[in-house]
């Protein structure tokens, strides 16, 4: 059997209004990021796998912001995100774990999209949207979401770097919606990272 490559997405996926909307709670999200202030930022690079097709012309649809839906998550896609182990071990220097902050949020619910499990599949797609190298068929799958008429305030994808869980992004339409508490700590001293740094064996160098 064949395996499919990861198309362009559905016209429903863009159209569809009776997509099941799910609600989540800001709480719920975690941010790592270099700045210990200005978050949520919502980035318009065109570097990231479900960043607005127009970043690439300059005209951008809107813009987004890259989230987990726990600390581990968030480690994996940002702090490891471009890291190789050695001998099954992450060798990452004090100072660089230390230059990166957690941010946990607050404000009103988000209405989301699940698009991972049956209405992935349903929508023709698979594992690829989180996997495939080929960002301009993923960010047409976010412009799609973006569009359809619920006006979803971002969506739900397995995360890549731990594709046991589940990351989000999010539209710069949900920046009113969530704010970062005013506290966000370095990640050495984040609540859950010497449990995350021994799952995922990260050594300080």
């Amino acid at each position: 059997m064949t395996a499919l490559t990861l198309g362009p997405p559905p016209t429903a996926l863009a159209t569809d209004d009776t997509l099941s909307v799910t609600t989540l709670a800001a709480r719920h999200l975690y941010r790592i990021s270099p700045h210990a202030a200005n978050e949520p930022y919502f980035g318009s690079s065109g570097a990231n796998r479900f960043d607005a097709p127009g970043c690439r012309n300059g005209a951008p649809e809107f813009r987004t912001c890259y989230f987990g839906l726990s600390l581990a998550v968030a480690i994996a896609e940002s702090v490891l995100h471009d890291e190789l182990p050695v001998d099954g071990v992450f060798h990452i220097s004090q100072a660089a774990l230390a230059r990166r902050y957690v941010h946990r949020f607050t404000g009103r619910a988000l209405r989301v999209l699940d698009l991972t499990g049956a209405t992935l599949k349903r929508m023709a797609g698979h594992a690829d949207l989180a996997g495939t190298a080929s960002y301009p068929i993923t960010q047409q799958w976010s412009l799609a979401v973006y569009q359809n008429p619920l006006r979803f305030d971002g969506f739900v994808y397995m995360s890549r770097h731990l594709n046991t869980e589940r990351a989000v992004v999010l539209f710069d339409r949900a920046a009113t919606r969530i704010r970062a508490k005013p506290l966000s700590l370095a990640l050495p001293d984040a609540p859950g990272f010497a449990a995350a740094a021994t799952t995922f064996r990260i050594v300080a160098a």
